[in-house]
């Protein structure tokens, strides 16, 4: 389920804060994926993560597989909009306007089988 996030042209560590200050109280165990990238191996990031409780999860250099359920998330993503719509040209607000409704669906709507045929959300308050 994807629980925050933050659209910008520009990654820069206030940028990954900001995303980090929209999570709501989680539950002990959660796990935050990310790549090794500058803003994530910041002091100030590590430090929010670890305030949050959060256990982060780093790809090794040039192996996204150690990233999976975002990487999994970004392919749907851009499977299910921007290519099966064959959007080539686009603007900012059209980005953006997509990728809120397919998070929306995504949560809500999309089944998924390792999740026992439920949305993320369902299986989220059944699990509760």
């Amino acid at each position: 389920e994807i629980i925050a996030y933050t659209i910008g042209d520009c990654q820069n560590t206030n940028f990954i804060l900001d995303t980090l200050n929209q999570l709501p109280c989680l539950p002990e165990g959660c796990t935050l994926h990310s790549d090794q990238g500058s803003v994530y191996t910041s002091y100030a990031y590590q430090q929010k993560v670890k305030e949050k409780g959060i256990t982060m999860s780093m790809s090794r250099k040039g192996t996204p597989a150690d990233n999976a359920p975002i990487e999994s998330f970004h392919s749907s993503l851009k499977s299910e909009t921007f290519y099966l719509d064959g959007l080539k040209y686009t603007t900012t607000a059209i980005v953006e306007q997509t990728v809120e409704d397919y998070i929306h669906y995504y949560n809500n709507i999309r089944i998924q089988a390792k999740l026992n045929n439920q949305s993320p959300v369902q299986y989220r308050q059944l699990a509760v």
